[in-house]
């Protein structure tokens, strides 16, 4: 019984940690489109909008009346963001600065 129990806690505990990191990696991706979407808001209306959050950059582009603002991060989900992995989201709104 011991030995089985020895053999299977490692698989055990990788899965665990891959859940956790799979929720946190969706928390961080909610918060960036929270962020994408009051962005994209204010930006289309011609205010200014906040800085992106920590560690994260935000690009604003523009066609066809479209204002699309996307916020890229380094993934915090156990580590991940040092392998290279990163988490975004986009959100477009109709650009009403647009002279037509």
């Amino acid at each position: 019984m011991t030995a089985e129990f020895a053999a299977a806690l490692p698989a055990v505990l990788v899965c665990m940690a891959i859940c956790v990191g799979a929720v946190q990696a969706g928390a961080q991706q909610a918060r960036l489109l929270d962020h994408a979407a009051a962005a994209a808001r204010l930006i289309g209306r011609g205010d200014a909008a906040p800085p992106p959050p920590e560690g994260a950059s935000r690009r604003v582009g523009s066609g066809d009346g479209l204002l699309c603002v996307t916020v890229t991060a380094p993934s915090r989900a156990g580590g991940l963001g040092a392998l290279g992995l990163t988490v975004s989201a986009r959100s477009c709104v109709l650009d009403d600065t647009e002279e037509g």
